[in-house]
């Protein structure tokens, strides 16, 4: 056997473990030393978005030695600059997943940090199935909206109308028309329905059990005809007008230019403000979403919002940490009381929401808060991202006009069959 040659072989050892000793700096972090963590968490428009701020701040108080920083990224930007970051290998610890389909793109693209483990361990997190993709999931859902009806108090009395309890989609039709009127000089439309295509598509799939990436999109036909039925009869502002405008929700119901809005809960914090702050004097109150003849129990949609932690974090213990908190019993809390509806469900949480201040307590808003069943706004597939673009584009031909309902039904499922097949 040959005699090693000690020097060399010392030198090896040497450089071996100098060249650990760097990857271990290297790999290191101010939280792997005990040290303070700068955690960095991306949002849209932190300063009308309350739920971040009270969230980083309880987090913080529970975790003095982090400090979180929000990269405040333009709401209307988000989707597009948070695919550019994570493509380009950027470290923000924490990327918020505005809705399921870009959280499909981003986890099937391998960019996010499996957080199976803390999803096996959540308990009652509503909107939590949303996240799994074959059995693993990569954010934790820490508010999980839902759509109900708001409508106006005030102009429900004036017109001699009962609150809108128990209302079928044709009966919200009737009423709406009733409410349309002129008022103070200006027209009050009886319903504002938004621009986006859940309006029709997410509540039509909900309600009839149709499938927005494999279905023929034949269920869509009635919620169209509602739809367009009230634009025709000027009982609610037409589409192309509400477009061209960029008309805002908020501005239709809280001007008292519209009686009913078919909105999301994350709407609840919207007006509350605007109420405390006197920018709006409506008399509000929230009821269930209109139903379907002979439904039983009160279905509506709804869309869970998340956190994960970024695959190329710099902080990643600290960003499981917040995460984790952020869904759990704390992180409901926090967002509470600012009227965001959490993902963790329970008792003693809906009875802080419905005490908030300016908050309706009648047993009619109770019920729009505990529907029977929440289906998702758009099923989470690897073809969710194409899908969405095709049904956008023939729902605006069909609202302006360019296509009928039928035309527009069969180009959606020719176009998808495309891209799924």
């Amino acid at each position: 056997m040959a005699t090693p040659n000690k020097p060399a072989t010392r030198r090896r050892l040497l450089a071996a473990l100098s060249a650990l000793a760097l990857v271990v700096a290297g790999c290191g972090s101010s939280e792997d030393e005990g040290g303070p963590v700068t955690l960095t968490v991306s949002v849209w428009n932190l300063a009308g978005t309350p739920e971040f701020k009270a969230l980083f701040d309880a987090f913080e108080r529970a975790n003095p030695d982090v400090d979180v920083q929000p990269v405040d990224i333009l709401a209307d930007d988000y989707p597009q600059k948070v695919t550019t970051m994570l493509a380009g290998g950027d470290k923000t610890d924490v990327i918020t997943m505005k809705n399921v389909t870009d959280y499909a793109r981003y986890a099937g693209r391998g960019q996010l940090a499996d957080v199976t483990d803390l999803a096996r361990a959540a308990k009652d997190l509503s909107g939590l199935d949303a996240f799994d993709v074959k059995g693993s999931y990569f954010a934790l859902p820490y508010r999980n909206d839902f759509w109900v009806l708001y409508y106006n108090k005030k102009l429900f009395a004036e017109a001699g109308i009962g609150a809108p309890e128990a209302l079928t989609w044709d009966k919200y039709a009737e009423i709406a028309r009733k409410l349309t009127r002129e008022r103070d000089g200006k027209k009050v439309y009886g319903a504002y329905h938004h621009t986006w295509r859940s309006v029709v598509h997410a509540i039509a799939a909900a309600q009839t059990g149709g499938h927005q990436i494999t279905g023929d999109y034949t269920f869509f036909a009635d919620q169209y005809r509602t739809a367009l039925g009230l634009q025709d009869a000027g009982a609610a502002l037409d589409f192309a007008t509400a477009s061209t405008q960029q008309s805002s929700y908020r501005t239709m119901f809280e001007s008292e230019s519209a009686a009913m809005v078919p909105m999301g809960t994350w709407y609840v914090a919207g007006v509350l403000a605007a109420r405390a702050k006197g920018d709006t004097a409506v008399d509000w109150g929230v009821a269930p979403m209109p139903q379907r003849p002979g439904a039983t129990g009160v279905t509506t949609f709804g869309s869970p919002t998340a956190f994960a932690v970024n695959k190329n974090a710099k902080h990643p213990n600290a960003a499981r940490k917040f995460v984790e908190f952020a869904a759990g019993a704390e992180g409901a809390k926090a967002i509470t009381a600012v009227g965001v509806v959490p993902a963790l469900r329970g008792k003693d949480i809906t009875e802080q929401y419905l005490a908030l201040p300016g908050m309706p307590t009648d047993e009619l808003t109770r019920k729009a808060f505990a529907p029977d069943k929440i289906a998702l706004e758009m099923p989470v597939d690897e073809h969710t991202s194409d899908v969405d673009t095709i049904l956008r584009e023939e729902h605006q031909l069909i609202m302006v006009g360019d296509k009928s309902v039928e035309d527009g039904i069969r180009s959606m499922r020719d176009r998808v069959a495309d891209v799924v097949d």
